[in-house]
């Protein structure tokens, strides 16, 4: 991926030398592409059921609680100005789409933590992989993360860790659309097979809008290198529900999936990249996904 000298985001937030509480404890109302992911290590390092950490991931109010003052990553720490590319590339990319709309959009921040932070969803810890916060607006992410995505889920390369930023933004901007709001708002009216169904479509709709950043991206300033494209492709596959329950248990439990299949992931974001159109990732008026 064609990045560094690119224009790096004043939005993010550093506070990985900020102590954010320890313990293993999980803050509701976050969408994560790492948290299937992640609970699955989590499983292994805690003999913990990954499905059983979703469950506790989803949905749920929480306390809201004060940050600790956060400050500029240091102009030499190379992952963090990565990051802070990808980051302003989605804005880019994004206030041009709203404004074509005739919105403004309201750029996100991205908080860098080391093991736990505070957020405006509750206690946020490094075993929950990259999240996205709705109540405050803010994508967080340990840093460490794109190591396991490397050695453990078998997604290396710079275009997959940007894919994974890109699909947390994506959660941003179904909160500025009211995506979020309406998803919410039907939780409490529904089966738990339902929820997790609702999820699926969530989740699928982020990857698709991680696909229009991606179009618009390389359009705009030809980001894309040889192979970049197969290893988001191949991050989709491996952080998909099927993948991650095979690789865990064996067997497949469709009824329990609320990210999507890896086939289902790389649908939706290839849609995202191909045509470049919000209105071609609307997976909540599709009955097949």
């Amino acid at each position: 991926m064609r990045w560094d000298g690119n224009r790096e985001s004043d939005n993010v937030e550093d506070a990985r030398d900020v102590g954010g509480g320890g313990g293993f404890r999980l803050g509701g109302g976050s969408l994560s592409i790492g948290s299937v992911a992640v609970a699955l290590i989590a499983g292994w390092l805690f003999g913990v059921n990954p499905l059983q950490i979703l469950g506790l991931m989803s949905g749920g109010s929480a306390p809201q609680t004060q940050q600790a003052p956060a400050h500029k990553p240091p102009a030499d720490d190379q992952m963090a100005r990565f990051v802070s590319v990808v980051l302003a590339d989605t804005e880019d990319v994004w206030r041009a789409k709203f404004r074509q709309a005739g919105q403004t959009y309201r750029e996100p921040k991205l908080r860098l933590f080391r093991d736990a932070t505070v957020t405006g969803c509750g206690q946020g810890q490094a075993a929950m992989g990259p999240f996205y916060c709705p109540v405050d607006e803010k994508v967080y992410i340990d840093l460490r993360f794109y190591e396991v995505l490397r050695t453990r889920l078998g997604a290396p390369g710079d275009f997959a860790q940007a894919y994974v930023i890109a699909h947390e933004v994506g959660h941003h901007v179904q909160k500025l659309l009211g995506v979020t709001d309406r998803v919410e708002g039907m939780r409490g009216r529904i089966s738990e097979a339902q929820v997790n169904a609702l999820s699926v479509r969530v989740e699928l709709q982020a990857d698709c809008y991680a696909g229009i950043w991606a179009h618009d991206a390389q359009a705009a300033r030809q980001v894309l290198e040889q192979g970049d494209v197969e290893e988001a492709l191949n991050a989709a596959t491996q952080i998909g529900d099927d993948t991650l329950q095979r690789r865990s248990r064996g067997t497949v439990v469709p009824e329990t999936f609320t990210h999507g299949t890896g086939a289902q992931r790389v649908a939706w974001f290839k849609r995202g990249l191909q045509t470049g159109s919000v209105n071609q990732c609307d997976t909540f008026a599709t009955r097949e996904l």
